[in-house]
C-alpha cells in the first residue's frame, strides 16, 4: 500500500542537492535528489521526459523565463500539468488523461535548466 503522507513527508526533508542526475537524452537539464527520489519512488520518469522535451527547451531558448514553476494536479487517475512563471502567469496548461501518480497537488521548479523541489531551493 502506498503511504501518501508518508511520501509527503519525505519530500519535505529534501533541502539543497548532493548530486545532480540527467537523462542522456537531454544532458542539459538536470534534476536534485529530491526530484529523483519523487520519481524513483513512483516510477514517474516519464515526467522528466515531458519536462525534458516540452517544458526544458522553452526555458532554454528564452521563450519562458529562467524562473518556472511547474504544478501537477492529479486526481482519479488524470493529470493536469499547469506551468507558470514565478508571478503567477500562465504558460502552459496540458492535461494527462491517465497516471498512475498518486493524487494531490505537486509543485517542481524549473530553475536555470535545473528541476528541484521548492524545498530545496
Amino acid at each position: 500500500m502506498f503511504e501518501l503522507d508518508k511520501l509527503k513527508a519525505e519530500l519535505g526533508q529534501f533541502t539543497g542537492t548532493e548530486q545532480y542526475y540527467f537523462n542522456p537524452l537531454y544532458q542539459d537539464m538536470t534534476y536534485t535528489d529530491g526530484v529523483n527520489y519523487l520519481v524513483s519512488t513512483v516510477s514517474a520518469y516519464w515526467l522528466l521526459d515531458i519536462i525534458g522535451t516540452e517544458f526544458f527547451p522553452k526555458q532554454q531558448s528564452g521563450q519562458w523565463d529562467s524562473f518556472v514553476v511547474i504544478t501537477l494536479a492529479v486526481e482519479q487517475h488524470a493529470m493536469k500539468i499547469r506551468v507558470q512563471d514565478g508571478n503567477n502567469n500562465d504558460y502552459l496548461h496540458k492535461p494527462i488523461l491517465f497516471t498512475d501518480f498518486p493524487d494531490g497537488e505537486w509543485v517542481l521548479w524549473l530553475v536555470n535548466g535545473v528541476l528541484l523541489l521548492p524545498s530545496e531551493y
